[in-house]
């Protein structure tokens, strides 16, 4: 059975486990999710690594892009979390992928609206950083809709490019 630790008005989060793999290709090996975060998609290896960073990333530092599914049906809906931030204590980086289907739909606005509060709430966390593709549009309007400020660009090794960095402080 699984468990939820955090709830939104249509979405459960819960914890990565190994035995989520079907839904991690479901949502890496999806070449629309991965557009824009990594170069030429994600093949089965990475996809086993990426699932085996976020399972390490809440052991370690108790967060992870946290999946999500829907509170109607319990269908997965896609990742929407935290990961440390360099070296900054206190600080994490806020990221969300999710699934075509549901594109559009204010759900990943929705997500990381539980996301930030549980940031800011539980974990205590001075500031939240984001950063997106420099052609995603919609990312860029959906981090200043949730109040983060552009800061510069850094180098994101998965696309090889600057990509735009945000950043959201506590309030």
């Amino acid at each position: 059975m699984r468990t939820y630790f955090l709830t939104s008005p249509r979405l459960n989060f819960s914890f990565w486990q190994k035995s989520d793999w079907e839904s991690a290709l479901k949502l890496w090996a999806d070449p629309q999710v991965t557009h824009y975060i990594s170069n030429g998609g994600m093949n089965t290896a990475a996809i086993q690594q990426r699932l085996q960073a976020e399972i390490s990333n809440q052991q370690q530092f108790q967060v992870q892009y946290w999946p999500l599914f829907s509170r109607t049906n319990n269908n997965f809906v896609g990742c929407c979390g935290l990961r440390p931030y360099g070296n900054k204590p206190d600080c994490y980086e806020l990221g969300f992928h999710l699934l075509p289907q549901f594109w559009g739909q204010g759900l990943a606005q929705e997500a990381a609206l539980a996301v930030i509060d549980y940031a800011f709430t539980n974990l205590n966390a001075i500031a939240l950083y984001a950063g997106h593709h420099p052609d995603n549009a919609s990312s860029a309007k959906l981090l200043n809709k949730l109040g983060f400020t552009a800061i510069g660009s850094e180098l994101y090794p998965p696309t090889g490019l600057q990509h735009p960095l945000y950043i959201l402080d506590k309030k």
